[in-house]
Parts: C-alpha cells; sequence; structure tokens
C-alpha cells in the first residue's frame, strides 16, 4: 500500500455521503436497479451519483461546502433528481439504516473489482452489508489535526450515533435496537476506532503501514473505523451515522458534526484520556445503538454516569456558537427542539405491524 500524504483543506468545511434504499414502488422490498439508475444518471452527467456494496444500493455525494445551509440546498436537488430518475424505474429511493423486511439472502454484489474482492474475503457477510449509513467529512488543515480531531470527536460517537439511529427492523423483526445496523458493521475486523496510541499523522502512517505489511488492509479505504482520516480529501470522516429517514435531519447531523469539530478546533479544550475513552468506548456504542436517545452513557469528564439526552443538550448549547451560518444555527436548533420528543427526524416509527405501510410512509417522507 503506498503511503497516502494527507491533503491540507480548509478547516471546518463540509461534505456528506449518504446511501439510499432502493425500493420497488409496489412490493416496497429493495429493488437491484442501482446499474441501471447509475447509467441513466452518469449518461445525462449526473455524477454525484456512486454504486454501493449490492445493487439496491446507492450513494449520493455532495461537494464542498463552508456550511450546512448550502449542503441542505445541493442534497434536496440531488435528492429530487434521484426520486424523479428512480420514477423511470418503478422505484422509490428512502432513508433509513436498514430495510424493515429485505431478505439478504436475495442480494446481489455490485459488478466492480472492489466489491468483488469484498465478498470473495467476507463471504455472505458482503450481501449482509446491504445496511446504509451516512459519512460526514469535516475538513482539516494537517494530518496531525486530523488525528486529533478522530480521539476528541470519539467522545460524541454515542451521540452521533444515537441521534442518527433509524434501523430498529431486520429481516422482519423488530431488533430491539435503536440502530441494528451499527451490529452488522461491527462485524468487520477492521471496525471499531482508533488505536488509542497513535497520536499524529506519523504515527498514523507506521500504523496502516504495518496493518498492510501484514495484509490485514489493501488501502485505507478497509479501514471500517467509527470515525478515521480520509488523507486524499484532507478530511475528517465520521462514519457512525445511520442514513436517517429524512434529508433534513442527514444535514442536521452534518451541521452538528461540523459546529463539533470547528468548538474543538478553535477552543482547543481539554480532552478526556484515551486509556479512559476507548475503555468504556465500546459500552457507550452499544448502550447508544441499543437504546437511542434514551442511553446512559459513562461520562469520563465527570466520572459517572449522564442521560445522552440530556448531555446532547448541553452539547447544543454550546456549539451553537460555532454554527458556520444562520441556517447552520437553526438546524442546530431543531435538533435541540426536537430532543424534547421522541426520536428526532423519524416520520415512519415502524411500530406498525404492517411494515411495508410504515415503510412507504418513510419513502414518501425522506426529502421533508
Amino acid at each position: 500500500m503506498e503511503t497516502t500524504a494527507f491533503r491540507q483543506s480548509e478547516a471546518g468545511t463540509l461534505g456528506m455521503e449518504l446511501e439510499i434504499q432502493l425500493l420497488c414502488k409496489h412490493s416496497l422490498d429493495l429493488k437491484p436497479c442501482a446499474p441501471a439508475l447509475l447509467a441513466a444518471l452518469q449518461a445525462d452527467g449526473h455524477h454525484q451519483f456512486k454504486q454501493e456494496v449490492t445493487c439496491s444500493m446507492l450513494e449520493i455525494n455532495s461537494t464542498i461546502h463552508h456550511n450546512a445551509g448550502t449542503l441542505l440546498q445541493q442534497m434536496y436537488g440531488n435528492g429530487q433528481l434521484l426520486r424523479e430518475y428512480c420514477h423511470t424505474l418503478d422505484a422509490l429511493p428512502c432513508g433509513g439504516g436498514t430495510h424493515p423486511f429485505q431478505d439478504w439472502r436475495q442480494r446481489r454484489i455490485s459488478d466492480h473489482p472492489r466489491y468483488h474482492d469484498f465478498a470473495s474475503e467476507y463471504g455472505y457477510l458482503a450481501r449482509q452489508f446491504t445496511v446504509f449509513g451516512q459519512h460526514v467529512h469535516i475538513g482539516c488543515p494537517d494530518g496531525d489535526t486530523a488525528v486529533w480531531l478522530c480521539h476528541a470527536l470519539a467522545y460524541y460517537i454515542p451521540h452521533l450515533l444515537a441521534l442518527s439511529a433509524a434501523s430498529p427492523f431486520v429481516q422482519g423483526e423488530n431488533s430491539g435496537f435503536a440502530s441494528a445496523r451499527s451490529n452488522t458493521v461491527h462485524a468487520f475486523p477492521n471496525s471499531g476506532h482508533m488505536p488509542a496510541p497513535l497520536r499524529n499523522w506519523q504515527d498514523f502512517q507506521q500504523h496502516t503501514s504495518m496493518l498492510a505489511s501484514h495484509g490485514i488492509i489493501s488501502s485505507l479505504k478497509d479501514l471500517y473505523w467509527d470515525i478515521r482520516p480520509k488523507p486524499e480529501y484532507g478530511t475528517v470522516e465520521i462514519r457512525i451515522f445511520d442514513t436517517p429517514h429524512s434529508l433534513r435531519h442527514a444535514v442536521r447531523l452534518a451541521a452538528l458534526s461540523q459546529a463539533l469539530a470547528l468548538y474543538f478546533i478553535q477552543q482547543r479544550p481539554s480532552l478526556p484520556g484515551r486509556e479512559a475513552l476507548y475503555s468504556v468506548y465500546g459500552y457507550n456504542r452499544f448502550q447508544a445503538a441499543r437504546h437511542g436517545l434514551d442511553a446512559e452513557f459513562i461520562d469520563v469528564c465527570s466520572g459517572r454516569r449522564r442521560r445522552l439526552r440530556e448531555h446532547l443538550l448541553v452539547t447544543l448549547t454550546i456549539v451553537r456558537d460555532f454554527a458556520s451560518c444562520p441556517q447552520s444555527l437553526a438546524l442546530l436548533d431543531e435538533l435541540a427542539s426536537s430532543l424534547q420528543g421522541g426520536q428526532p427526524g423519524q416520520y415512519a416509527t415502524q411500530a406498525d405491524t404492517n411494515l411495508q405501510e410504515s415503510l412507504r410512509e418513510q419513502a414518501l417522507h425522506w426529502l421533508d
């Protein structure tokens, strides 16, 4: 594996990738129409869409933004475009971290060398990886800052996971988890978090070179960490999120990620010790996946258990001063208001016995 230099970018710039379910308009099951859909989009010059590991998934990519207001505008435009092209194939784009009743055994691996290699390496896990996530990119001026920011943001992994949790059903069964998707991701050997001893970019390069020398990874794309540096973009990539049920909520999460990163970069607050943080990381991550915003987490800063929902309200009060524009601030305030109720951004409860009707409602409200 070639050593990748960290590409300098402006601190706090913002980008997003969103994995979308492609549904059959009639049955509401997943529809393997991504190859045809991408061919039509790219033939018309729309290159902001990308294939994913199986043929019933599609990814929407943003360009680089300075604030969540322009990101929201672009993502709405992309979403409307995708819905129009899906209509010609009797398909519907839809949010959510899992499809509630699809059968993983029916999924087809996308025709791309990387995904064929992925399926060869991971067997049935590759088709079970038909789950849907959101990735948020935050610009960093250098690799040392990126490594430091990965550790800093790790404290908020349970918060970000709980806010995005949108995958309670798996294979037609209520999983009992707010985010069942996170369990699927956790099955892969290179998942989890950045090792605590990595302190700077040199440490990161030495670590990944060691993994490559043993054949554990062939590129940095093989690291499925919840947060990782993305050197070719000059960003830190937050990968913990489920794809929310609504596109607007996805951009709210991006606005929060940006405000948190700017708070850390500009204020350089004291951080919890990494050994203490990562000793409870798995437990806190599980609690957020299991209980969503009703979870409690072990706060290594205070040394006690805290309610996640209440701590998020405190956090939003702190970071709203780092909102990058008035619309970003409005999105953060929407998050704070929604925390007074249930799960933000979920229009379809999926608590109904009729999963098809629940899913149809979810698809109809995706662009809300």
